[in-house]
C-alpha cells in the first residue's frame, strides 16, 4: 500500500506539470502575439486597422475583416472594409481585399457569419453584414446624419461577392439614431427550434444623447429564410448596454454578452434568451467578467464531449491591456476561469474555432501596429 504523502507528491508533481504546459502554451501564444501583423498599420495605402472580425468556412477557410481606415484611426471618415483568406490554418494569407465600401464615407462594423443550413448552398454561404455612416457618431446621435445597414454575401469562400442589399427598414426603428452591428463575427443557431436562424447582435442609441451612455441599448436581429427577410428583437432592458456578441449553448439558448457602456459595472452584461434572441428572459452583470469599456468575442466550444463559452476581452477593469479568455461552463451565467494571452496593450477581438482542438484570435495590440492572428490549443483552457 502506498502512504499517503506518496499520493501527495504525485498529485503535486502533476499539478507541477499542468502549470509548466500552461506557462509554455501562454508563452507560445505571447510569442505568435508578437509576430508580424495581420492588418498592418501603414500597408496597403490605409493608415489604420480596427474592429476586427473572422469565421471559418465549412472547407476550413479562414476570413478575416476589419475596418481600413484610410486616413487616420479615427472612427468616422473614409472607413472601408477589408478581407483577408487563409486556407491552412492562418499559416499564410491572402492579400488584402476591400469587400465593403461607401464611397468617401463609412462602412465597418463587420458581422460576418456563414449560413451552412440552405440546401442551395451544399458548401456553405457567407454573409458580411455590415453598416454604412455619412456622418460622426456622436452627431448621429444628434439626428445629424445616418446610419444604414446592409449585408453581401459569397458562395465561394469570399472570392467574388454578391451586391450589397440594404435591410435598414427591417431591422431599425425610426426613432433610432446611431446604429452598429456586432462588430465581431454573427451567429448561426444549431439546436432546437430555431436551428437555421442568423442572429446578429446589435446595440443603437435612442433620442439624444443621455448621461453615461445611456441612451445606448443592446439589440440582435435575425433572419429564418437564409436573408430573404430579417426581423428585429428584443432591446435589452439595460441602458447604457452597447457592442455585443452572441453565442448559443447545446440546448438552443442564445447568450448575448454586452459592454457597459457607462463604465458603472466595469463588467460585462450577459442576456438570456430561450426562444432564438426574439426575446431577453433574463438580463445581469456578470460581476466575474471585468471590462474596461471594450468589445469582446464569445463562442462555444466543444472539446472532448464538453462545451463551453469561451470570451476574450482585454481583462482588466481600467486599461484596454490583458488579452484574456475566460471559460463558462453553465451558459454564461459565471465565468470562473480566465487565462492571460498577452500582457500588453490590447482591445477589440474576435474568436474562431479551429480544426485540431485549437482557437483563433484575431485582435488589436492597442498602439502596436495593427491586428494580430494568434493560434492557442485549447486544453490549457480546461485545466
Amino acid at each position: 500500500m502506498q502512504e499517503p504523502h506518496d499520493d501527495i507528491a504525485r498529485v503535486r508533481r502533476c499539478a507541477l506539470r499542468w502549470v509548466v504546459l500552461l506557462a509554455a502554451v501562454m508563452g507560445a501564444a505571447r510569442a505568435n502575439a508578437q509576430g508580424s501583423a495581420l492588418f498592418a498599420d501603414g500597408s496597403d495605402g490605409y493608415a489604420c486597422y480596427r474592429i476586427p472580425a473572422i469565421v471559418r468556412t465549412p472547407a476550413g477557410a479562414l476570413l478575416a475583416f476589419a475596418e481600413a481606415r484610410r486616413n487616420s484611426c479615427a472612427d468616422f471618415g473614409d472607413v472601408r472594409i477589408v478581407m483577408r483568406r487563409s486556407k491552412d490554418g492562418g499559416k499564410t494569407w491572402s492579400a488584402v481585399e476591400m469587400v465593403a465600401e461607401n464611397g468617401s464615407l463609412q462602412a465597418g462594423n463587420p458581422a460576418p457569419v456563414v449560413d451552412t443550413r440552405d440546401h442551395r448552398y451544399p458548401k456553405g454561404r457567407v454573409f458580411l453584414v455590415y453598416c454604412t455612416g455619412d456622418a460622426s457618431e456622436a452627431a448621429v446621435m444628434r439626428g445629424e446624419g445616418s446610419r444604414r445597414i446592409w449585408f453581401r454575401t459569397s458562395s465561394d469562400e469570399g472570392s467574388t461577392w454578391s451586391q450589397p442589399v440594404e435591410i435598414t427598414a427591417s431591422v431599425k426603428l425610426p426613432g433610432w439614431h446611431h446604429y452598429a452591428t456586432g462588430p465581431g463575427h454573427a451567429l448561426q443557431l444549431m439546436h432546437g427550434r430555431y436551428a437555421g436562424r442568423i442572429v446578429v447582435a446589435s446595440n443603437h442609441s435612442e433620442n439624444d444623447p443621455q448621461p453615461a451612455g445611456h441612451s445606448y441599448s443592446a439589440h440582435d436581429f435575425y433572419s429564418d429564410d437564409h436573408g430573404a427577410t430579417w426581423k428585429l428583437g428584443a432591446t435589452l432592458a439595460w441602458p447604457g448596454s452597447n457592442e455585443s456578441t452572441a453565442a448559443e449553448t447545446t440546448d438552443g439558448t442564445v447568450v448575448m454578452n454586452s459592454r457597459d457602456q457607462s463604465g458603472a459595472s466595469r463588467a460585462r452584461i450577459i442576456a438570456i434568451s430561450k426562444d432564438g434572441g426574439a426575446r431577453w428572459d433574463s438580463v445581469f452583470v456578470a460581476k466575474d467578467l471585468i471590462d474596461p469599456v471594450c468589445e469582446g468575442s464569445m463562442i462555444d466550444y466543444q472539446y472532448r464531449k464538453e462545451h463551453v463559452l469561451l470570451f476574450t476581452n482585454p481583462g482588466n477593469e481600467r486599461e484596454r491591456r490583458d488579452l484574456t479568455i475566460s471559460v463558462s461552463r453553465d451558459g454564461g451565467r459565471t465565468w470562473p476561469k480566465h487565462s492571460l494571452v498577452d500582457a500588453g496593450p490590447a482591445a477589440y477581438s474576435d474568436l474562431v474555432a479551429m480544426k485540431g482542438d485549437r482557437l483563433g484570435i484575431v485582435w488589436e495590440r492597442g498602439n502596436n501596429g495593427g491586428i494580430f492572428f494568434t493560434v492557442m490549443p485549447i486544453a490549457p483552457l480546461f485545466h
